[in-house]
């Protein structure tokens, strides 16, 4: 790691790593969501994933490197988290179990969040126009997600959780 370019590509690998687990674990959220608008939200949360990956595949790809060089750990211990408290946890209220499903959607695309912003701050300080702009669209669209998912916890799912 001797440049910032090096820290870039090695940032948008592990970003492209934590798309890739968080993928799959989404779609298993959405599948054990039972109100429907959460359901949908996660559905198109998913899309949204497949669409920042195509982006920051792309992006690495323009820099002549793998994809695949990097493990996100810090991902892996999201989706460990969201898999053990709202999907194998025993709930006997699936509007409680739709309350966990949001708080652990949400780590994880806070974390992701994280990870557009390092990348589009080294982006901007090398001068890459064009990475700059995909990548606020992949920020853009994280950010807008996490909004409907904080809408649909203030006025569906904490209220029903109640009991």
């Amino acid at each position: 790691m001797d440049t910032l370019k090096d820290l870039y590509i090695d940032q948008l690998q592990d970003l492209y790593s934590a798309d890739k687990q968080s993928l799959s674990v989404t779609k298993e959220l959405s599948e054990a969501a039972t109100n429907p608008d959460l359901k949908a939200a996660l559905e198109r949360g998913a899309e949204g994933v497949k669409e920042g990956m195509v982006t920051i595949k792309a992006l690495i790809e323009t820099h002549d490197a793998n994809p695949n060089g990097e493990h996100c750990k810090g991902m892996e211990g999201l989706v460990a988290e969201a898999r053990a408290h709202a999907l194998e946890e025993d709930f006997s209220d699936d509007d409680v179990r739709d309350a966990s499903i949001i708080s652990q959607y949400q780590r994880m695309t806070h974390y992701a969040l994280a990870g557009y912003g390092v990348v589009r701050a080294f982006a901007q300080r090398q001068g890459l126009k064009s990475d700059v702009v995909r990548i606020q669209e992949c920020l853009d669209q994280t950010y807008g997600g996490d909004r409907e998912m904080t809408r649909i916890a203030e006025t569906q799912v904490n209220a029903a959780a109640l009991g």
